[in-house]
């Protein structure tokens, strides 16, 4: 399977469906960009269940700015439509293979019971603030 563009139009139905979806934020003048292209590609025709995704940061600034790309290459891994990885920087191949076996062996309700662990203790932390005196 060859790399898919995303688009802001795109992007949402393609990284929420379920199975593993990496999504390689670039840019054409981007020089560790073109480095990281090739090996993203390659991987994406080693494994051909996995969708691979390439967000052009400079056609699409909003995603870019949605997702708040700073530096290029970002690389992000979602799984079941959970961003479980976001980093930027280039990887060589034996990197990237590392990182989508990885991602093949994440537990996901376990990652969901994390997840929900600390929403709800981020709405106690809010619940308690919004509780607290004013102070002037």
């Amino acid at each position: 399977m060859a790399t898919t563009n995303l688009t802001l139009d795109t992007f949402p139905t393609t990284v929420d469906s379920d199975g593993i979806t990496l999504v390689d934020f670039w840019a054409e003048w981007c020089g560790p960009c073109r480095s990281f292209g090739p090996v993203f590609e390659r991987a994406s025709e080693e494994h051909t269940d996995i969708t691979f995704g390439k967000v052009d940061t400079e056609a699409e600034q909003q995603l870019a700015s949605l997702f708040q790309i700073t530096s290029i290459p970002t690389l992000m891994v979602f799984r079941d439509g959970v961003l479980v990885y976001s980093q930027p920087g280039a990887l060589a191949a034996p990197q990237l293979e590392q990182l989508v076996q990885g991602a093949r062996e994440l537990d996901m309700d376990d990652v969901r019971a994390q997840l929900a662990a600390q929403k709800a203790e981020q709405e106690a932390q809010n619940a308690e603030q919004e509780s607290l005196p004013a102070t002037k």
